[in-house]
């Protein structure tokens, strides 16, 4: 097969990667995961304590970090880290107990299962096609 057939046939088919949408509601302390506008996931978050914030609006992936620890708050285990924005991520929680309610100190905060559900599905599907969107 020449080589301008190959290019065609890869401009010409459609991506096989999947969209990957997160929708985190601040007031509800609630993750909803769209995989191709189809709602897959919903699960508890704790996000920003009084005091403290998590950023709103819509942002791409910047990192991932299957295991970071904070810089900022005593090397607090971070496992399954989605960053995006600056130090703001997506993570794992030791602190289960508190999910549902606001605990963090502006990082968006999930079991440590789910975050390791959503880290591989962005991983496999790509930064490129994941969006996260965060409404009050």
């Amino acid at each position: 097969m020449r080589w301008w057939v190959l290019v065609w046939l890869a401009m010409a088919l459609p991506s096989l990667a999947a969209d990957v949408e997160v929708r985190i509601d601040l007031s509800d302390q609630e993750m909803t995961v769209f995989i191709d506008r189809t709602k897959t996931y919903r699960w508890p978050v704790s996000t920003a304590r009084p005091g403290k914030f998590t950023p709103t609006g819509l942002y791409t992936v910047q990192a991932l970090k299957p295991m970071h620890y904070s810089t900022l708050y005593d090397n607090a285990p971070m496992p399954w880290s989605i960053f995006f924005s600056g130090n703001f991520a997506i993570h794992g929680t030791t602190q289960t107990d508190r999910l549902g309610s606001p605990a963090s100190a502006g990082c968006v905060r999930l079991h440590p299962d789910n975050a390791r559900i959503l880290y591989d599905l962005v991983r496999e599907n790509g930064r490129a096609h994941t969006l996260i969107e965060i409404v009050e």
